[in-house]
């Protein structure tokens, strides 16, 4: 879910550093040889309504007639791609974690999406990044299996497909096997509550590397008391395992539209959190250095104000005095004694928009794409 910049040529993220595709065909065979299945042109999508396991999916061709598509579930706008190039990216939050992603080491990538749709992000991540190897996962199977079949993504193993709950889904991967988590959850235009809190932020921080990367779009509304209480989660988060609260805030940013920070709209923001690595030393004042991400790159910060919609960054002092007083969010306590039956994780709803609670229905479990 997400806002989407407008004007065809401004589209393109400026974090993609791979020429555009529109003016020669895009190439459908993967390098490992396997042909990439999925429409060329919106003329060969279906138009009518697809029920599915958490409620329906459209897809909507863009109005101008080009190769842009947006996928709408229940009714929400979820993702937009663009057939021909997988490069491009519209919705304001994606191009903003685009942004992040462009400054990490150079190379392929290990990337968990929790929140597929349509796959929109992890076909960039391909297109700037070939031979990454990505897993994607959503609450809602019946469109896990229509995405594979209308869109031409990468095959496994460079990209996986999960049906399942983002939590649970996550709970299953190894420790330190992934350079970027990305959470992009929702249950109508609210992110389900048990991946919000502290203990899922620690179990991303134990599948992510040393100087890996945790993403998250937290779409809040005036006076942002959501995403306040979802960056303290964080530095909860990093600071269980001993580290001092104040150079962990150098670790942690938000990154906005500067009218979302000053309360002006509801909209998406973006939450940015490093797992430092051993090696992370101490500077004046409290800072962390690492091998990873540093927030407080100048070359982030530039990409970040040369998008279509201009974007900054609060990290360190700036993001703590956001947060303010913002209460780590926490799960719900476990059973009183060992009697009580067990207690279930809040629903998830769905990964992506506009399902409620009561419409989700877990598929743990169905065959990677």
């Amino acid at each position: 879910m997400g806002r989407k910049t407008t004007g065809r040529s401004s589209r393109r993220s400026s974090a993609s550093t791979s020429p555009p595709t529109e003016t020669a065909p895009p190439s459908r065979r993967s390098r490992a040889g396997a042909r990439h299945q999925g429409a060329e042109s919106a003329r060969d999508l279906p138009t009518e309504e697809v029920r599915t396991s958490t409620g329906t999916a459209r897809l909507v061709p863009d109005p101008d007639g080009s190769t842009g598509v947006t996928l709408l579930v229940n009714g929400v706008p979820s993702s937009h791609l663009d057939l021909a190039d997988p490069g491009l990216l519209t919705f304001e939050y994606m191009q903003q974690m685009a942004a992040v992603l462009a400054v990490l080491p150079t190379g392929p990538l290990r990337v968990v999406h929790l929140g597929a749709a349509g796959c929109t992000l992890a076909r960039y991540v391909e297109h700037e990044r070939p031979d990454s190897r990505q897993i994607a996962v959503d609450l809602d199977a019946d469109l896990v299996a229509r995405v594979r079949e209308w869109f031409a993504l990468p095959r496994a193993p460079r990209l996986r497909l999960r049906a399942g709950d983002a939590r649970t889904e996550l709970a299953t991967l190894p420790d330190a096997s992934a350079d970027v988590v990305v959470r992009d959850v929702f249950a109508g235009d609210t992110t389900p509550e048990h991946v919000t809190t502290a203990g899922f932020v620690r179990d991303v921080l134990r599948v992510l590397r040393p100087g890996g990367v945790y993403l998250a779009n937290c779409a809040d509304r005036p006076p942002l008391a959501l995403v306040r209480a979802e960056l303290a989660t964080a530095v909860s988060a990093l600071t269980s395992d001993g580290r001092a609260e104040r150079g962990v805030w150098d670790d942690v940013g938000l990154i906005a539209e500067p009218g979302q920070l000053k309360g002006r709209r509801y909209g998406n923001l973006v939450l940015v959190a490093v797992r430092s690595s051993p090696s992370t030393s101490h500077g004046p004042g409290g800072g962390s250095t690492h091998a990873g991400l540093d927030l407080r790159d100048a070359t982030l910060a530039r990409t970040l104000r040369s998008l279509p919609v201009p974007a900054t960054l609060l990290t360190g002092e700036e993001a703590r005095r956001f947060a303010g007083t913002a209460v780590p969010l926490e799960d719900p306590p476990a059973p009183a004694s060992p009697g009580d039956p067990a207690a279930p994780l809040p629903p998830d709803g769905a990964t992506h928009p506009g399902a409620s609670a009561a419409d989700g229905r877990r598929a743990v479990g169905q065959p990677e794409g």
